[in-house]
């Protein structure tokens, strides 16, 4: 089995940059118009070639998203755009619009095409005259199983990649196509400016009766579809790899520069551990239970989803305290504060490429050298004694609950 590229958001450079050293083949980013993520950072046109020179410098690809439905008078806009993500280096451009991709070969022939999940490609002929049409790589639908893909892959050109999203936040709609963001609050989510209304708590009001309201309920038989669980593959990485899938992508541009580093971190040594033909490391499997997630499913890759039927809200156990900017082989180091704690707590220290370490804060001092008891301001550096030498972009975390009640 050839080993699968692994795929990473980043929803901005700091995003990029941890996804990268924890271990992504490849990112996919949206420049500051045409992506479907309006409220991830983005990338403004002098940020872009940092991103790709950042990337490539570390052998890693760029995948650009040009993937909503432009409107007429938005075209015009197109071909500059297009021209820049040519001229910067990006090795793909991953799109849902047909026109957007016959422009994409005019004006950036350079990057690679790669059609979005957004095109609900669902079968072999599908695939295949998109590759027909000059398509590298198809990002197949969602909703298809297992079996589904391996018939894709054997009914298709060998010539043309095959990707699934493998982790992740998964749409109330068909591949992401979704009515409702748009009906209820008029952002358009096929627009990059989804409200998630399909995570909203709902109940039922009598128009006799204004004001008594009554719960909704979900149970096996219905309204599930207002209730999407997170999709978890990282236990299943061999039979998506027998499968032929060629790409394994984690969604979450709008997510924290934490999620990109420990989800990533977490596929990286479970593809690895598969390549090898060992068996993941529990550690590592207990990676993606860190980060903020809902309650995790397999997708459809084994049939239905299901649904998780008390709430719809997220599963939030752990924080980020600081990010490591230097440390000494001594483990000297020097932090940039994310959320206080203190001296004595327990915390965590997470790396690229190191298991979790747990330990007491010790004390720590102020750029001044000054005793420091618990750093306050946000983004202010400090120095800490870590018990190991940390390289840039480590991690250090406390355990704290945060679900919402």
């Amino acid at each position: 089995m050839a080993k699968p590229e692994l795929l990473a958001p980043a929803g901005d450079m700091e995003r990029l940059k941890m996804a990268v050293l924890y271990g992504a083949d490849a990112v996919y980013l949206a420049g500051m118009s045409f992506g479907m993520r309006s409220f991830a950072g983005n990338f403004s046109p002098e940020e872009l070639p940092e991103a790709v020179r950042y990337a490539h410098a570390h052998g890693v690809k760029v995948h650009v998203t040009v993937n909503t439905m432009p409107r007429g008078n938005e075209l015009p806009a197109l071909p500059a755009h297009l021209e820049l993500l040519n001229d910067c280096g990006v090795d793909a451009l991953i799109i849902a619009d047909l026109g957007v991709f016959r422009m994409a070969e005019k004006y950036a022939p350079r990057c690679e095409r790669h059609v979005s999940t957004q095109v609900s490609i669902a079968n072999a002929a599908c695939a295949s005259a998109w590759y027909d049409l000059g398509a590298k790589r198809v990002v197949l639908a969602r909703e298809l199983s297992l079996e589904e893909i391996r018939v894709i892959r054997q009914n298709t050109p060998p010539g043309l990649e095959i990707e699934t999203f493998a982790h992740g936040a998964m749409c109330v709609s068909y591949s992401g196509r979704c009515l409702l963001s748009n009906y209820m609050t008029g952002r358009d989510s096929n627009r990059g400016a989804c409200a998630q209304p399909c995570r909203y708590q709902y109940a039922l009001m009598e128009e006799k009766r204004p004001g008594e309201f009554f719960p909704v309920f979900e149970d096996e038989k219905g309204t599930y579809i207002m209730n999407s669980r997170d999709m978890c593959m990282i236990d299943h990485i061999a039979e998506l790899m027998d499968a032929g899938v060629d790409c394994l992508k984690i969604e979450g541009r709008a997510k924290s520069a934490y999620y990109a580093a420990i989800v990533t971190g977490a596929y990286r040594h479970a593809i690895d551990a598969v390549v090898a033909g060992q068996p993941l490391d529990p550690v590592w499997r207990d990676e993606v239970e860190h980060v903020s997630h809902r309650h995790y499913s397999t997708g459809f890759f084994f049939g239905l989803p299901g649904q998780y039927y008390q709430n719809s809200r997220y599963i939030r156990q752990w924080q980020v305290c600081a990010i490591v900017t230097e440390c000494d082989a001594e483990g000297n180091a020097t932090l940039s504060l994310r959320n206080k704690f203190a001296a004595g707590e327990p915390v965590e220290l997470v790396g690229p490429d190191f298991k979790p370490i747990s330990f007491p804060a010790p004390m720590m001092q102020n750029m001044d050298g000054n005793e420091l008891t618990q750093p306050r301001n946000p983004q202010m550096l400090f120095r800490m004694r870590l018990p190991k030498q940390a390289p840039a972009f480590s991690i250090l975390r406390h355990a704290v609950e945060l679900s919402a009640e």
